[in-house]
């Protein structure tokens, strides 16, 4: 069984899109916003990875999960990579302003973290939980300022995608005989090597509910005259995040500025300042033939921009948690799921109950100083 014991699954129809989120048996809809937490899952990933953390919360909390297009439940409406994650945290907007839910509090996982983001930029929210988040300036083809390394960002979106885990998860593939196997990518990128994943067949299932039509996953790519030959095209998630659509750095700006709790691991392999999964990174450390070097393709400092922009956050009066669990992956949530649950708590102000224990690791309190 995809949902576990206390888990329920439904379809919302918005104006948008029609939307699958995932509930708790017995949560209120009168439940006041400043109660409610509103999850948003990765990329090739869907709501199913939140039940263990939706379980564990308080019960007089509201949790939902919401599935993104092209993921999960959800319809699988191509995305505008134009717009950036746009498409997404629209959605996201249309889904709680049909549940008739003004505001709540944000937790976002990678490109969620991204959304997320994105929806604190266009609407209100109480507080945002930024898990092994996407960099502020998307993800690939940038320096640790920002900026672009290519005019049209060269080796970044649609056209990095591996073409067999594609094809692996288009053929819904449960085996681990390969490492471009949805499985073998889990236990690869998703989680630390030492994590024994209790409810791996569950994870593996959500990751192949991503719909790899056309518009949606990974997205189409163009030719470039720059290393390593191409560059994002206009549709597909993977484009979503490419520089030139992507930046959510001006939450910097944000008045009044929500507080935010930034969870990640120092073992990530997709979210850090060498991840495996920066073509630039891999052309550094010959994986990719012809890189061309540091000075012209610099793997992208995707941690230490995301504390950049934090710490401006913070020095502009914004109040930021940094978490960061040492030899934990992709997925604090699932390997340190008592240590999130708690910063979680925290966060939103949910103090001095019994289900809420004192973590072993300390978290650091992003100021301006620093």
């Amino acid at each position: 069984m995809t949902l576990f014991d206390g888990i329920t699954s439904r379809v919302i129809e918005t104006p948008r899109l029609n939307v699958n989120i995932l509930e708790r048996e017995g949560d209120s809809p009168a439940t006041p916003p400043e109660r409610t937490v509103v999850l948003v899952h990765g990329n090739v990933s869907s709501s199913l990875f939140w039940q263990e953390i939706m379980q564990d919360l308080p019960g007089d909390l509201r949790v939902i999960a919401i599935d993104l297009r092209g993921f999960g439940g959800t319809e699988n409406v191509p995305v505008d990579a134009t717009r950036g994650v746009r498409d997404f945290s629209d959605d996201v907007f249309a889904t709680l302003e049909t549940l008739e839910i003004p505001t709540a509090h944000f937790v976002g996982w990678s490109m969620g973290g991204g959304v997320v983001m994105q929806y604190a930029l266009d609407h209100p929210a109480l507080s945002l939980t930024l898990q092994s988040p996407v960099s502020p300036y998307g993800f690939g083809g940038t320096r640790r300022d920002g900026s672009r390394l290519t005019d049209d960002d060269a080796g970044t979106g649609g056209g990095g995608a591996n073409p067999d885990f594609v094809q692996r998860l288009t053929d819904r593939d449960t085996t681990d005989e390969a490492q471009t196997s949805p499985r073998s990518v889990f236990r690869s990128g998703y989680v630390a090597a030492d994590h024994a994943a209790e409810h791996e067949d569950v994870w593996v299932e959500s990751m192949l509910s991503t719909s790899t039509a056309s518009g949606n996953y990974p997205g189409d790519a163009t030719a470039s005259e720059h290393w390593p030959g191409f560059a994002p095209g206009t549709s597909g998630v993977l484009n979503t995040m490419v520089p030139k659509y992507f930046n959510v750095s001006g939450i910097v700006d944000l008045e009044p500025k929500p507080p935010i709790l930034w969870v990640h691991g120092t073992a990530d392999a997709i979210v850090s300042d060498a991840s495996f999964f920066d073509l630039n990174n891999l052309g550094a450390l010959g994986v990719i033939p012809g890189w061309p070097g540091a000075d012209v393709a610099p793997p992208q400092e995707m941690v230490s921009q995301t504390r950049d922009v934090l710490g401006a956050y913070a020095a502009r009066g914004g109040e930021v948690t940094e978490l960061a669990m040492e030899g934990v992956g992709h997925s604090p949530h699932l390997e340190r799921p008592a240590e999130f649950r708690h910063a979680l708590l925290e966060l939103i102000g949910y103090i001095g109950h019994a289900q809420n224990p004192a973590p072993p690791t300390e978290a650091i309190i992003l100021k301006a100083s620093d």
